[in-house]
C-alpha cells in the first residue's frame, strides 16, 4: 500500500468522491452477474452442448469429435515431439516417457502479428522454421520422430489415425488466408518438405484442450476435462457412447462460439459490442470475447475511455494512447489486481498510457475496480460453462456424485492468480453441483408438469373421478368478483398461518368507491393449533371480542366473512366442512366438521352472537382473488405463496360436475398443495423432499406444497447443507449442533441470503449464528443452494399456474388470453428474486397469454369482506328482481278465477263457433 498517497485526494470533496464511486459502480453494474444469470448461462451452455452433438456443424457450439478414445494409463513410453500452436506463441517440446515418468524439454517461439494475419503458406513455413531450430537445439535433426500436433483452432476430423484436421474457422486473432476449409496437417507436411532439412512422422493432431486433458490425465487418471483459459478459451471432455463400438470419445466443444446465435445478448454490454465490432470476426466467438485474455484488456480500455469521456476519470483528459485499440493488455489486469502492489502497478501502467499527471489516489481504486469487474465476470462465465460440462458428464453416467479432475492451462489462468483464480473458486458451487441437479428443470420438463397438472384439474372437476383425484377442486359458491357497486360495513376474520387477523372493512360510495380498513393481528400459539378444536375456536372468538371492544362496535349488527385457509367441502357460502388440516395445524375434533358452526358456537359462548351474522366462509386464495378483483375486474385467479401454497380460479359452471347448473361461473379452490399425492411427482422429488415429508406431521400428503412453500424451503436448504458438510464440501466438514437442529435455518434466511448486494454478508451472519465459521467460498455455496431451492419453487408454481391459465384460455375459446392473477403470501412478497422468476417462467410457458400479476396489498382478509359484500349485492339484486316480478305473481284465488273464466270461454267457443261457421258456409 502506498502510505504517502493514502489520503492524496487533491482537495476532492467527500461528497464528490461518493458521487464518483456511485457513478462508476452504475457503469460497472452490467458486469456483475447474478446467480440467476449464471444459472441461465449454464443452461444455455448445456443446451448448446446437446445441440452440437445432434446437429453437425449448424450449432453455435460445434462439438467436434477428436477421435481420442481414452486417456493415458501409465504404460506409455518412448520419445515424442509435440508441436503446439494456438496463441501468440508456438511451442516445440520433446517428451520422454519412461517408467511412468515424463521428462520434458521445450522452447517457445513468438508468432508475429503479420504472420498470424498473413498467408497460410507464410504461417506454416514459420512453424517449420521453428521446428527446425528446436531440433537443432536438441541435436536431433536427423532423427525420424513421431510427432503430435496440437492445433488450437476448431477442426473437423474423421479419425485420429488418418492424421488430418480440416480448419473450420480461425479464432484468437488469427486470420491467415487459404487455410479455412483445408487440412492443416497437409499444410504443415508441405512446409516441412519445402524446407527439406528434417522429416517428421505426424501421428496425431489434437486441439489444445485435448492436449491439456491428456497431459493432466498422465498425472491424474481422473482427469477427463481439459480447459484452456488464455488468449482464447475452450473446453473438451470425455463424452459417453459417441460411437456404437466404443464407449467414450473426447469432444472438443469449441465453446467460444456460445452466443453466436444471440443467446448471450441479455448479458452483453455496450463495451462488449464495441470490442466485437472492431474484431477481425464480428459476430463470432461471442463467449470467447467475454472471457479470454485476447479481449479482456480491450474491454477494460473501452470502459476507462467511456468513464474518462464522461469526466469520471483523469479529469476528463483522453490521451491518444488511451484511444489506441489493444494498448491496454490483459496482463495489466493481473498486475493491477494485486492489492499489495496496487499503487505501484496502477501508476506504472497509467504512466505508459500518458495519464499519470492527472491520476489521484481515488483513480487507482477505480481502475482496479474496472479491472476486477471485467476479470471476475470472465471467471464466473467460465465457471458457469464448466458447470454445464460437469453436469452433463454426471448425468451421462447416471451418478449422484461425480469425482473428476479438470486439467487447466492458459496464460490467463496461470498469471491472474489474484482475481481470476478467486473467480474460479467463487463458482465452486457450480462445479460441485452434486445434489442440486435434480432440482433444476428444463422448460420441457415444466411443460410436462403443466400438462399433468391440467389433467388433474379435469379429474378433480368430474363427479366420478373426483374421489380419486389429488386435486379436490372444491366449489366455493363464489359466483362473481366485485363489480364496483358493493357497499357496507363488514367484519373479516383471517385464519390460516402463524397469525390470526381481524379486519373491519367499510366500503362506501361518496364520490367514488372507497375502502377503509382497520385491522389487528393476534398470535396463534403452537399449543393452540396443536390442541383441541374447542380451544382453537374459543381463541378466535376471544380475539374477536377484544377487537370489537377496541373498535367500539360490540352493539353493532355487522355481517362477517371468514377466511379459513384450509381445504373445506362446501355446499353453500356459509358452511365449510374441514377435509384435512395443513400448514402444521392439527387441532383435534375439527376434521369433518362445519367450521362455521364451530365458530358460531364459540362466539355464542362469548355472548356476542346476537350482533354478528356469519355470512361467508372462504379460502385465503379466494380472499386474495376477491381483494385484487376489487381493484382489477379482470382478476380471475388467486394464488397464495407463503407458509403454504394454493390457488383458485373462476371455472365455467358447466364444467363443475359437483354443482348443479350450467349457466355462469364459480370460483373453484384447487387445493393444489396436494398435487403429486398420487405419485405423479415422484420422478422429480429428491432425497431431501422425502426426508422433509417423513419428518412432517402429515407424511404422504401435500407433497407439492412441501416442495415449494415457505414452511419447508428453509428446512430443505438445511438438509442439503448438512449432507454437503458431512462430505467435506462446505464448512471444512464441520457440523454444529445448531446446523443439525430442525427448523434452525428458516425460509426468511433464504430471502436475506439471496439479496443482490448484501446477500453474502447476510449468509456469513446467519451461518455464524449457526455456529459455523464460514469462508467466502462457503457463503457463495450456501447462496447457490438457496438460489436453486427457491428457483425450483418458482418454476413449479409457474408450471401449475400455466395449467390454470391454459384452462381459462380454452374455456373462453380465445386465441390470446388477457387476465389478472392476484397473489399474496410472505414468500412472494419478501423474497427479493421470487416474483421476477415466477413471472418470467409463466410468460415462457404460456407465451400466448397476457398476464398481469397483482399483489394483494391488504391480504386475503379483506377478500372475505369483499365476498360478503358481493353476496349482499347479489342478494339485493335478487330481492329487486323478485320485487319487480311480484306484480306478475297470482294468488290461488286469482288462479281459480282465471280457471273459471277460461272454462266459460271454452263453452262459448264450442257452442257459438259452429253456428257462425255454418252461417258463412251456407249458400245464399
Amino acid at each position: 500500500m502506498c502510505h504517502h498517497n493514502r489520503f492524496l485526494l487533491l482537495n476532492v470533496a467527500k461528497s464528490d468522491i461518493i458521487s464518483l464511486v456511485f457513478q462508476v459502480d452504475e457503469t460497472l453494474c452490467p458486469f456483475k452477474l447474478s446467480q440467476e444469470q449464471l444459472q441461465l448461462v449454464k443452461a444455455r451452455m448445456r443446451a448448446g452442448l446437446e445441440a452440437g452433438l445432434k446437429t453437425k456443424g449448424s450449432s453455435a457450439i460445434k462439438m467436434l469429435p477428436s477421435y481420442v478414445y481414452r486417456t493415458p494409463d501409465g504404460t506409455e513410453h518412448g520419445k515424442y515431439l509435440a508441436l503446439d500452436l494456438g496463441g501468440t506463441n508456438f511451442r516445440a517440446m520433446m517428451v520422454n516417457f519412461k517408467r511412468q515418468n515424463a521428462r520434458l524439454y521445450h522452447k517457445i517461439y513468438t508468432i508475429p502479428l503479420e504472420i498470424m494475419q498473413g498467408t497460410g503458406e507464410e504461417l506454416f513455413d514459420h512453424i517449420a522454421q521453428c521446428v527446425s531450430d528446436f531440433l537443432d537445439y536438441m541435436g536431433m535433426k536427423n532423427a525420424h520422430l513421431p510427432a503430435g500436433f496440437t492445433f488450437s483452432f476448431p477442426c473437423e476430423q474423421t479419425a485420429i489415425d488418418t492424421v488430418s484436421g480440416t480448419l473450420v474457422s480461425w479464432t484468437k486473432g488469427y486470420k491467415a488466408t487459404d487455410c479455412e476449409g483445408h487440412d492443416v496437417v497437409s499444410m504443415l507436411r508441405e512446409a516441412i518438405k519445402r524446407r527439406n532439412e528434417f522429416d517428421l512422422d505426424i501421428v496425431a493432431v489434437v486441439n489444445d484442450t485435448v492436449g491439456t486433458m491428456m497431459s493432466c490425465a498422465y498425472e491424474d487418471p481422473q482427469c477427463e476435462i481439459g480447459l484452456i483459459a488464455g488468449t482464447g478459451t475452450n473446453v473438451c471432455y470425455m463424452e459417453e457412447e459417441v460411437d456404437a463400438e466404443l464407449s467414450k470419445m473426447c469432444i472438443n466443444t469449441e465453446w467460444g462460439g456460445l452466443g453466436d446465435d444471440g443467446s448471450l445478448d441479455d448479458i452483453i454490454t455496450p463495451y462488449d459490442m464495441e470490442v466485437n465490432q472492431n474484431s477481425i470476426n464480428p459476430g463470432r466467438q461471442r463467449f470467447e470475447k467475454l472471457t479470454s485474455g485476447m479481449y479482456l484488456g480491450e474491454i477494460v480500455r473501452q470502459v476507462l475511455l467511456d468513464l474518462t469521456r464522461g469526466g469520471l476519470l483523469f479529469r476528463g483528459h483522453v490521451t491518444e494512447t488511451l484511444k489506441t485499440p489493444g494498448i491496454f493488455e490483459t496482463k495489466y489486469l493481473s498486475q493491477i489486481e494485486r492489492w499489495e502492489k496496487l499503487c505501484v502497478s496502477v501508476r506504472s501502467i497509467l504512466q505508459q498510457l500518458g495519464l499519470l499527471s492527472v491520476a489521484i489516489m481515488i483513480m487507482d481504486f477505480i481502475v482496479m475496480q474496472v479491472c476486477g469487474a471485467v476479470s471476475r465476470r470472465a471467471a464466473q462465465l467460465c465457471g458457469a460453462g464448466m458447470a454445464a460440462v460437469v453436469d452433463k458428464i454426471r448425468e451421462n453416467r447416471g451418478l449422484d456424485h461425480l469425482n473428476i479432475t479438470v486439467g487447466v492451462d492458459g496464460a490467463l489462468y496461470k498469471l491472474h492468480s489474484e482475481t481470476t483464480l478467486k473467480g474460479f473458486s467463487s463458482v465452486k458451487c457450480f462445479v460441485i453441483d452434486k445434489y442440486l441437479y435434480s432440482m433444476r428443470f428444463s422448460d420441457e420438463t415444466l411443460l410436462d408438469i403443466m400438462q399433468q397438472f391440467r389433467r388433474e384439474l379435469a379429474k378433480g372437476l368430474g363427479r366420478d373421478t373426483n374421489p380419486t383425484a389429488a386435486l379436490k377442486m372444491l366449489p366455493t359458491f363464489v359466483r362473481s368478483i366485485p363489480d364496483g357497486s358493493e357497499k357496507g360495513d363488514f367484519i373479516a376474520l383471517d385464519l390460516g398461518g402463524s397469525n390470526f387477523r381481524i379486519l373491519r372493512v367499510k366500503v362506501s360510495h361518496e364520490k367514488k368507491q372507497t375502502v377503509q380498513m382497520e385491522s389487528q393481528i393476534y398470535d396463534t400459539p403452537e399449543d393452540i393449533i396443536h390442541g383441541s378444536g374447542t380451544r382453537l375456536f374459543d381463541h378466535v372468538a376471544e380475539c374477536l371480542g377484544d377487537f370489537m371492544e377496541k373498535q367500539n362496535i360490540k352493539d353493532k349488527k355487522l355481517p362477517v366473512g371468514f377466511t379459513f385457509s384450509f381445504p373445506c367441502q362446501q355446499t353453500k357460502l356459509d358452511e365449510g366442512f374441514l377435509i384435512t388440516w395443513t400448514k402444521r395445524f392439527k387441532a383435534g375434533g375439527v376434521e369433518g366438521m362445519d367450521v362455521v358452526k364451530l365458530l358460531n358456537k364459540a362466539i355464542k359462548k362469548r355472548g356476542v352472537s346476537l350482533f354478528l351474522l356469519l355470512h361467508v366462509v372462504v379460502n385465503d386464495t379466494v380472499g386474495t382473488m376477491m381483494t385484487c378483483g376489487f381493484d382489477d375486474q379482470r382478476c380471475e385467479v388467486g394464488i397464495i405463496i407463503g407458509t403454504g401454497t394454493n390457488a383458485c380460479y373462476m371455472e365455467e359452471l358447466r364444467n363443475i360436475d359437483l354443482v348443479e347448473g350450467d349457466e355462469g361461473r364459480m370460483c373453484v379452490n384447487t387445493e393444489w398443495g396436494a398435487f403429486g399425492d398420487d405419485g405423479r411427482l415422484e420422478d422429480i422429488r429428491t432425497e431431501f423432499d422425502r426426508e422433509i415429508d417423513r419428518g412432517s406431521i402429515n407424511p404422504g400428503k401435500q407433497l407439492f406444497e412441501k416442495m415449494v412453500s415457505g414452511m419447508y424451503m428453509g428446512e430443505l436448504v438445511r438438509l442439503i447443507l448438512v449432507k454437503m458438510a458431512r462430505e467435506g464440501l462446505v464448512f471444512e466438514g464441520r457440523i454444529t449442533p445448531e446446523l443439525l437442529t430442525k427448523g434452525k435455518f428458516e425460509t426468511k434466511h433464504i430471502s436475506a441470503i439471496e439479496k443482490s448486494k448484501e446477500g453474502l454478508s447476510k449468509a456469513r451472519e446467519i451461518l455464524t449464528r449457526l455456529g459455523v465459521e464460514p469462508s467466502t467460498d462457503d457463503c457463495i455455496a450456501v447462496q447457490h443452494v438457496c438460489t436453486v431451492v427457491s428457483f425450483r419453487s418458482a418454476n413449479l408454481i409457474a408450471a401449475a399456474l400455466a395449467g390454470i391459465l391454459m384452462r381459462l384460455k380454452e374455456n373462453k375459446g380465445v386465441a390470446r388470453l388477457r387476465t389478472t392473477v392476484g397473489i399474496d403470501g410472505s414468500l412472494y412478497k419478501m423474497h427479493p428474486q421470487y416474483a421476477r422468476r415466477l413471472h418470467k417462467a409463466v410468460r415462457r410457458l404460456v407465451p400466448d397469454t397476457d398476464v398481469r400479476f397483482l399483489l394483494s396489498e391488504s391480504g386475503s382478509g379483506k377478500g372475505a369482506a369483499m365476498v360478503t359484500a358481493v353476496a349482499y349485492r347479489l342478494a339485493e339484486h335478487s330481492r329487486q328482481i323478485a320485487q319487480i316480478l311480484s306484480e306478475f305473481r297470482l294468488t290461488t284465488e286469482q288462479l281459480l278465477e282465471v280457471r273459471k273464466l277460461s272454462q266459460w270461454c271454452v263453452c262459448v267457443c264450442v257452442c257459438v263457433f259452429p253456428c257462425v261457421l255454418c252461417h258463412y258456409l251456407t249458400p245464399s
